[in-house]
């Protein structure tokens, strides 16, 4: 057996992901690169269909990264300078960045300490507090969805819209329905360290609203659905169709993915002691998909050096 000394466990292992698919990947990307369609051509369409479906939306629609999917999301609701937009203030920075990247205003409302999530108990004293906000950002965090029933039940009453920052939390269930369909539009990112990433920069929209729909379309080709004629000041924000075929060519495994990653959620469920606190399921929770396994630790970084000298791999979030 190889001593615990030279053993490594990384953090992240794409390279054992990619030798599995090596040979359709290739394939499939030289197909693509002969076909000389690198701009919106059918194998984003084929994505965005996989996608729609997968997250029981009715459209999807690609973009440049899940950090412009906000910023689209944003613009397509009309969103701009002086709008203020409720999130979450536990999160990666692109969340609230996109929020003022647009001018609009980051109101933060804070989190359940079990869940990470958005607590819907703190969003209602921000809403009865400031009335005139335009949305709600709840962050599906780490895999596991925000609780959305009460959101958007808050989000009704005070008619803010709903955008999900679903960037960790690709096929994750809330109630028995998917993320992608619990608001008014959905975000996801298919950076390399997601369930389901690229080789690059990729993001996705979803949404069961028509009109939103084109409405995305068009705000990610500089605000035009007919060439030279801009409805909108959009952005330049399309995904790659070499992204889309790379995403459509794993896309198959990604169920066959998240099963493992919950098994070996299970495994460390029953491995780690009680000296750290492991990862909260609501009862809303009826599918995690784990984009990381997150545990709180009083020595942490005791703990993390500890892991370092015996080769496993860890980090802070966030």
């Amino acid at each position: 057996m190889t001593p615990a000394s030279t053993r490594k466990v990384p953090l992240l292992d794409l390279k054992t992901q990619h030798a599995a698919l090596r040979g359709p990947m290739l394939a499939e990307v030289t197909r693509l690169i002969d076909s000389q369609q690198f701009i919106l051509g059918d194998a984003v369409v084929k994505l965005e269909s996989e996608i729609a479906e997968y997250s029981q939306a009715k459209s999807a629609v690609g973009c440049a990264s899940g950090s412009d999917a906000l910023v689209l999301a944003l613009m397509a609701l009309d969103i701009g300078p002086g709008d203020k937009v409720l999130t979450s203030p536990f999160t990666f920075f692109a969340t609230a960045g996109a929020i003022a990247r647009i001018g609009a205003i980051p109101v933060f409302a804070d989190i359940d300490p079990r869940t990470f999530n958005l607590d819907p108990a703190c969003v209602a004293q921000v809403l009865t507090k400031d009335p005139d906000i335009r949305a709600i950002i709840p962050v599906h965090l780490y895999g596991a969805c925000a609780d959305m029933d009460a959101i958007n039940a808050l989000a009704r009453f005070y008619h803010c819209s709903v955008i999900e920052d679903s960037a960790q939390a690709i096929g994750a269930e809330y109630r028995g329905k998917r993320t992608g369909a619990l608001g008014d539009i959905a975000c996801f990112s298919f950076f390399p360290t997601k369930n389901l990433g690229g080789y690059g920069d990729g993001g996705m929209l979803t949404t069961d609203d028509d009109a939103i729909a084109q409405k995305l379309s068009s705000l990610r080709v500089h605000g035009s659905s007919v060439r030279y004629v801009h409805q909108f000041v959009g952005i330049n924000s399309r995904l790659d169709s070499l992204q889309a075929a790379v995403l459509s060519v794993k896309f198959p495994f990604l169920d066959e993915w998240t099963s493992a990653r919950q098994r070996n959620a299970s495994l460390y469920r029953k491995g780690l002691t009680n000296a750290v606190t492991l990862p909260y399921v609501s009862a809303e929770t009826t599918r995690h998909v784990y984009n990381q396994f997150v545990i709180l630790a009083p020595q942490r970084d005791t703990l993390r050096k500890h892991l370092s000298d015996h080769g496993v791999g860890s980090e802070i979030y966030y």
